[in-house]
């Protein structure tokens, strides 16, 4: 499963969220406003900007439209 660290009015969130929508990626969203725990788990994993993109193969940071296309292939 492919999660997507977010907050709100965060303009790279949602380019990253919308090339996902259009490609037909599968994720689930976690507002890292609302909830401290992933809060701290991306800033504990060395992050820190939104988006944080964590798959089954990896994570990064920022839209990397590259990498959001790989998960689609």
């Amino acid at each position: 499963m492919t999660t997507v660290y977010t907050k709100p009015a965060c303009v790279q969130c949602d380019a990253t969220k919308r090339l996902m929508d259009n490609l037909g990626i599968n994720y689930e969203t976690v507002d890292i406003t609302q909830d401290e725990a992933a809060y701290t788990k991306i800033v504990n994993m060395g992050y820190q900007a939104v988006p944080v993109v964590i798959t089954t193969n990896g994570s990064w940071s920022g839209f990397q439209p590259d990498k959001i296309s790989l998960l689609a292939a």
